[in-house]
């Protein structure tokens, strides 16, 4: 009976262990991503997730349109999750 307890025990703090090193901080990292997805704006410099620098010219619900380059002829639809950084124009 005493072996069962500890064996219970050995199972739960595994759990335990296995939640806080894995499943909370990756929550917290979506968490992030979904803030910084609803927290871009029309003129964002954006990085997205392919390495390409741009600058977003529309947004809708799932899908954004990026202007890359000085060329006013290289815009792009892609989905908002294909975004990796935002950065506020400055003033």
């Amino acid at each position: 009976m005493q072996q069962a307890v500890i064996i219970v025990v050995y199972i739960v703090a595994l759990a335990l262990m296995m939640y806080f090193l894995a499943i909370k901080p990756q929550r917290k990292q979506q968490k992030q991503q979904q803030e910084l997805l609803n927290s871009m704006e029309i003129g964002d410099f954006v990085l997205t997730t392919s390495g390409f620098y741009g600058v977003i010219l529309d947004i809708t619900e799932d899908d954004v349109i990026v202007e890359f380059g000085n060329n006013k002829n290289c815009r792009i639809t892609m989905q908002k999750k294909a975004i990796a950084q935002v950065e506020k124009p400055t003033a």
